[in-house]
């Protein structure tokens, strides 16, 4: 492995480069955040081969949402729900505009 590759999979959002206790950190969290949000199915963290959670960017990014919904008063289970929605609707506005795109060609 090339050390070009070793930096790619760093830009790569999906890559889990995170432990738990770097991700919490970054997001000014606790580790029981983390395990909690994983408990609720908003996000699943990659396992080291020692068993080690490892977040990638992307799962960063939406535990940093869940933070903000619990931090301005939602519940938990209400916070990864509101998440998940939102992810479903970002998703679904992309493909409606890709399908919009193609049709008007």
């Amino acid at each position: 492995m090339t050390a070009d590759d070793s930096f790619s999979r760093f830009a790569d959002d999906d890559y889990p480069a995170y432990t738990m206790g770097r991700a919490a950190e970054m997001l000014g969290t606790t580790q029981g955040f983390l395990r909690a949000i994983g408990e609720a199915r908003l996000i699943t963290p990659l396992r080291s081969a020692g068993g080690h959670r490892r977040y990638s960017r992307y799962q960063l990014r939406i535990a940093a949402r869940a933070r903000e919904l619990v931090d301005g008063g939602a519940p938990i289970e209400a916070a990864c729900r509101i998440v998940i929605l939102e992810d479903q609707l970002e998703e679904a506005q992309r493909i409606n505009a890709e399908h919009h795109r193609t049709t008007q060609s």
